[in-house]
């Protein structure tokens, strides 16, 4: 019997790196077509970077301010990115944009989760944006990173319903636990190979199944739920 191949993970983060341990526990199922490999902090006494160590996970950290620019960092985070045979990334509360020179070494392999179904709500401040516009949608975005921010194909979408009285950590608290369960599930489908990244579009391989899978869909809002 042939073993599963795991794809080795990097995860970069800023911060707690809730979204982190989301995959970190998914990655324990003996069938995830993948393993977190590296998780990489860009400040010192990181909660997400403590939370890594625990669990046996090597950690590195490149003091962004540190290293005095971007370019500097990014040469940094490149060569132990190469050192350690990372095969995809995956961003977790990280606060830098990458530059371009950076994303064409990792054209498709870099992926993010935003608080907002992209692209509606770009940048910071989603949730108080969302509510102030009187939408009555929100929700979460898988996509792959590319120079412009928050942009990329798009990958998977979960949305969650905003309520009148919704505050902003009301809004966010839904928001990143629907983010928790959509990461994992879209990392699979790009690891396993069921999903390939064409151009700026997702496209299913033949490896995907025939029906159309919650990995790649919007999903439906909880049952009982209203928008009212």
């Amino acid at each position: 019997m042939t073993s599963l191949r795991k794809v080795k993970i990097a995860i970069i983060i800023s911060g707690r790196g809730s979204n982190m341990k989301a995959l970190i526990d998914a990655a324990r199922d003996p069938g995830f077509p993948a393993y977190i490999g590296l998780v990489i902090a860009d400040r010192k006494d990181t909660e997400g970077e403590k939370k890594a160590s625990e669990e046996g996970i090597l950690t590195k950290i490149i003091d962004y301010k540190a290293c005095e620019g971007k370019g500097n960092f990014e040469t940094k985070l490149q060569k132990i990115l190469q050192d350690e045979k990372i095969e995809l990334i995956c961003l977790s509360g990280f606060m830098q944009i990458l530059s371009s020179s950076f994303l064409s070494q990792w054209r498709d392999q870099v992926l993010n989760i935003h608080p907002s179904l992209l692209p509606a709500f770009k940048g910071l401040h989603v949730h108080q944006n969302v509510i102030n516009s009187g939408v009555r949608i929100s929700g979460c975005t898988v996509h792959i990173v590319r120079t412009e921010v928050d942009s990329g194909p798009i990958i998977a979408q979960s949305a969650v319903p905003v309520f009148l009285d919704d505050t902003e950590q009301t809004l966010g608290a839904r928001v990143l636990a629907a983010e928790h369960k959509l990461y994992p599930p879209a990392l699979a489908s790009l690891a396993s190979g069921q999903i390939r990244i064409t151009g700026n579009k997702v496209t299913r391989t033949k490896l995907a199944k025939t029906e159309q899978s919650e990995t790649t869909r919007i999903l439906s809002l909880p049952s009982g739920s209203h928008i009212s």
